[in-house]
């Protein structure tokens, strides 16, 4: 897969992403965006804490919205639904990950670039290590949950498909050509390498050095794709020179005929004339 750098094609992002982005431009936006994620994570708060001692099926939005302190109105600005309450953090995460894909130095190998846009989603877990194997506990026991995890998921996912599909040469696409295909399993990849550690470090109470067993992951990864992505190897399909015959002589009377390639080496070609030369005398 023959890869480029191009700074006029930066990897797609979501209109919902770039308003995020745009927001946090001024102190303004920074401080309401500071807010707005304050508020979501006590909503989450409140909807774990309900979840565990009631139980997900019994649990209203009214009642989260009670035990937050904050009118119904005020979740359903925060949270389309119950379940998607507990994960507070994955939008801003998708748009940090975003931007380490966005502005990733261009002799940064791509599954390189995509394995640490990744890692924001690995420090959103290990910032809140009690919170976070308290939601897998309940991802396990609630199917709703779980259903909106796998979610989440794949929006990690379709980033990182999109990113290493935008960084190798759309004109060397022809019939034949696997790059799509290797590109999308390298970022399923990523993803599958990321989600094991993870899952991993929450079954163990979130105790381990994390982010050292994810590098172990992504050198795996890297070992496995790298050198089909990004490694150099070019599409074309234009036969390789043939090797220089060597020169070839012969004699007619008293003259001496030397036959060669116009890419053969002169010395060999002098070679073979002071040779026959000497073999007439």
């Amino acid at each position: 897969m023959k890869y480029f750098r191009s700074m006029s094609q930066p990897a797609k992002t979501s209109p919902r992403a770039a308003t995020a982005s745009d927001s946090t431009e001024s102190p303004a936006g920074t401080k309401a965006a500071a807010q707005r994620l304050k508020m979501r994570r006590e909503l989450a708060a409140a909807a774990m804490e309900l979840f565990a001692t009631k139980g997900y099926e019994a649990t209203t939005v009214d009642e989260i919205a009670a035990t937050a302190g904050v009118a119904r109105r005020t979740f359903f600005r925060h949270f389309r639904s119950k379940e998607e309450a507990i994960f507070p953090d994955h939008d801003d995460t998708l748009t940090r990950a975003e931007a380490v894909l966005d502005v990733a130095p261009a002799h940064e190998h791509p599954l390189d670039t995509v394995c640490r846009g990744i890692k924001e989603v690995m420090k959103m877990y290990a910032a809140s290590p009690a919170v976070s194997v308290e939601r897998y506990r309940l991802t396990r026991e609630v199917p709703a949950l779980r259903e909106r995890e796998i979610a989440s998921v794949a929006r990690y996912e379709r980033l990182f498909t999109r990113y290493l599909l935008a960084h190798f040469d759309e004109t060397d696409h022809h019939d034949g050509n696997d790059d799509p295909l290797l590109a999308e399993v390298a970022a399923s990849a990523v993803v599958t390498a990321h989600n094991h550690v993870l899952r991993r470090w929450l079954r163990a109470g979130g105790q381990g050095d994390v982010e050292a067993q994810l590098d172990h992951a992504f050198s795996i990864v890297r070992k496995t794709f790298g050198t089909g992505i990004g490694a150099g190897r070019t599409l074309s399909t234009a036969p390789s020179p043939a090797p220089a015959a060597p020169a070839q002589v012969r004699t007619q009377g008293e003259v001496l005929v030397a036959v060669a390639r116009t890419d053969a080496p002169l010395d060999e070609v002098m070679r073979t004339i002071e040779e026959a030369l000497r073999n007439k005398q």
